[in-house]
């Protein structure tokens, strides 16, 4: 799996969208590949040396995505997918998003996926206000039979979050490009 950090280019309020007139490729030369972790030690020697995401700058994000993927909905590997979105309260962010990693990479969100869907990828965005960890899918239209919200509450009983599922189709840009 690939570690990337970016600098969202985003105004406040809008999720994981470039500002008007900034492009696709002008996001993704905003995002630097930390490194590509294959095993468990590689990826605690990364996540152990990383800041933590509650040290993280506001409009910066991390992103844990599987076999190369770019976390943008336009790439036309994830276009049929769409994300878990979990809105959080800052003081949660940390132990939200070391609990998903963890679960992602152990593949224990494997038991919550309908057949012919998986995980490729999990994010953590710095906001303003509150912060978003998202947990992407392959396939949009399996999201409904997946337990994956049901399996983060498990992991995480003593914590609240808003959450909801947004397919990248619903996108209002989607179709435009």
């Amino acid at each position: 799996m690939d570690v990337l950090v970016g600098q969202k280019v985003v105004k406040v309020g809008k999720i994981d969208r470039a500002v008007s007139g900034t492009t696709v490729e002008e996001y993704k030369e905003n995002l630097t590949k930390i490194y590509t972790v294959n095993t468990v030690q590689s990826f605690w020697a990364v996540f152990n040396n990383i800041p933590n995401a509650s040290a993280m700058q506001v409009r910066y994000s991390y992103h844990l995505m599987r076999d190369e993927r770019y976390p943008l909905w336009e790439e036309p590997v994830n276009q049929k997918g769409g994300t878990w979105r979990l809105k959080c309260h800052k003081s949660d962010t940390e132990q939200i998003w070391k609990e998903t990693v963890l679960a992602a990479i152990g593949e224990q969100f494997s038991e919550c996926m309908a057949e012919d869907d998986e995980i490729c990828g999990v994010t953590v965005s710095i906001r303003d206000r509150e912060d978003l960890v998202q947990i992407w899918n392959t396939n949009a239209t399996l999201a409904s039979k997946a337990t994956v919200l049901q399996k983060v509450h498990s992991l995480l009983p003593n914590v609240n979050f808003t959450e909801f599922y947004k397919p990248h189709q619903s996108h209002h840009a989607y179709g435009r490009r």
